[in-house]
C-alpha cells in the first residue's frame, strides 16, 4: 500500500505545523488515515487562539474577535474541552487558562457565579468539579458547592410532584435541561465526598426526571412540562438525551442496579437512530441550529463517549454505537472541517463559512477530543 504524507498549509494564527493535521493518505481507498491524537490537538488549540479573550479572560462567542458577547453557560462547556485537552496531553497552555477563566467569568459575571437560569449554572458547576478533579484545588470544589446549593432551591413540588425549575421566575416549568445536569452534579459530587445525601438527590432527581420526561417504551427524553396545565412538550434534542443517559450511566456505577445501565442504554439507542434525532443521510447527530442548539450534539458526546466504554453495556448495543459514534467522528473530519481554518459548521458533514460561534465549535472540538479519548481508552 503506497502511502504519502499529505500536508496541507495553515494560517499563521493557528500556530499549528502541517505534520500536527493530516496523517497518512491512502491512495488505493482515496482516504487518509487519522491520527486523532494528532487531530485533537489541532482541534482544541482553536478555542484558545480562535476564540480567547485575553483581555476579559474569558471565551468570546465568536472566533476572531467578531463578537465578544458574554455567553455565561457556553463557557463552561469551551473550557471542558481545555480540560480534555490538558488531561490528554499535560499541556500547560491548556491548564493556564484554568485560573484565568476562574476569575474571568466571575467578573464578566457581575462579580458572582451565580444565574436566573438552573440549568446555565449547573453547567458551571459540572466544570467546577471538573477542574477539582484534575488540579486538586480546593476553590473548584468550593463554587461548585455553592453552586450546588442554589440549584437545590430549583426544586419545588408545588408543581408535578417535584422537578428543579427551569429558572427562578417560571417555576412551574420543570425541564430536562435543568433536571439531567443537576442529577449529574450530585452523582459527581458524591463520588468526590461520599456524603450519602448527594447520592439521594441524585436518585430523586432522576426519578422525578423519569417518571415525568422518559418514555421507556422509545427511549425519548422530552423537553419540559408545564406545570399549570401538565402539558408535555415532547420534543427531543440531543443534549437531553445525553445528560439522562450520563446520569443513569453515574447511578448503575454508583449503585449497581442494572435498571440505571438500562435506562442509558434506551436513552443513547434513541439519540443515534430516532429520525427526530439524526441525519439519515449521513448516520450523523443532526443539525440542531446555530446559538444554543450549537452545542447540543456534543454534550451527548460527551456523556455517550463514557456509556460505550463500559464493559457492561449489551455488545450488540456497544458495536452499534461504538460504529455510529466512530462515523461522526470520521465525517467531522473529513468534511465538517475546512482545514485551513479549522472552524466547525454546525452540521457535522459541512465545515463553517467565514466565522463560527463558541457553541458550534465546542460542539465539533468535543467530539474530536471524545474521539482521541475512545482510542486511548477503547477496550
Amino acid at each position: 500500500m503506497k502511502k504519502l504524507l499529505l500536508c496541507v498549509p495553515f494560517l499563521a494564527l493557528m500556530f499549528q505545523s502541517c505534520g500536527n493535521i493530516e496523517d497518512e493518505y491512502m491512495y488505493d481507498k482515496g482516504l487518509y488515515t487519522i491520527n486523532w491524537e494528532a487531530a485533537a490537538d489541532s482541534s482544541s488549540v482553536t478555542i484558545i487562539n480562535r476564540f480567547w479573550n485575553e483581555t476579559g479572560n474569558y471565551f468570546n462567542y465568536e472566533s476572531d474577535g467578531y463578537d465578544e458577547a458574554f455567553h455565561y453557560w457556553p463557557q463552561a462547556h469551551a473550557m471542558d474541552v481545555l480540560i480534555d485537552a490538558y488531561i490528554r496531553t499535560h499541556d500547560a497552555k491548556y491548564k493556564d487558562c484554568f485560573d484565568k477563566w476562574y476569575a474571568g467569568i466571575n467578573s464578566k459575571n457581575g462579580g458572582s457565579y451565580w444565574n436566573n437560569f438552573y440549568d446555565d449554572m449547573e453547567w458551571i458547576a459540572l466544570t467546577m468539579i471538573r477542574l477539582y478533579e484534575v488540579t486538586d484545588e480546593a476553590k473548584y470544589l468550593d463554587t461548585a458547592k455553592q453552586l450546588w446549593n442554589w440549584i437545590k432551591e430549583g426544586w419545588n413540588e408545588e408543581y408535578c410532584n417535584g422537578g428543579i425549575a427551569w429558572n427562578h421566575g417560571d417555576v412551574w416549568s420543570k425541564n430536562a435541561c435543568s433536571n439531567g445536569p443537576a442529577g449529574l452534579i450530585a452523582c459527581r459530587l458524591y463520588q468526590i465526598e461520599k456524603v450519602e445525601e448527594y447520592k439521594e438527590w441524585a436518585i430523586k432527581i432522576y426519578q422525578w426526571e423519569r417518571d415525568y420526561l422518559f418514555n421507556p417504551a422509545t427511549g425519548a427524553v422530552y423537553d419540559n412540562i408545564d406545570g399549570r396545565t401538565d402539558n408535555l412538550n415532547t420534543l427531543t434534542l440531543s443534549y437531553n438525551q445525553g445528560t439522562f443517559l450520563g446520569t443513569a450511566h453515574e447511578l448503575f456505577k454508583i449503585t449497581g442496579e442494572a435498571s440505571y445501565l438500562k435506562d442509558a442504554r434506551k436513552a443513547a439507542y434513541f439519540g443515534i437512530s430516532d429520525g427526530s434525532m439524526i441525519d439519515a443521510g449521513n448516520n450523523l447527530l443532526r443539525d440542531e441550529g446555530n446559538g444554543d442548539g450549537g452545542l447540543f450534539k456534543g454534550i451527548f458526546i460527551r456523556y455517550f463517549v463514557k456509556l460505550i466504554l463500559d464493559d457492561n453495556l449489551e455488545p450488540i448495543y456497544q458495536k452499534k454505537f461504538i460504529t455510529f459514534f466512530n462515523n461522526n467522528a470520521d465525517i467531522l473530519w473529513r468534511k465538517g472541517v475546512n482545514k485551513s481554518d479549522l472552524l466547525y459548521g454546525s452540521s457535522w458533514a459541512k465545515g463553517a463559512e467565514g466565522s463560527t460561534q463558541l457553541t458550534i465549535q465546542t460542539s465539533g472540538c468535543t467530539l474530536i477530543e471524545a474521539k482521541a479519548y475512545y482510542e486511548k481508552y477503547k477496550k
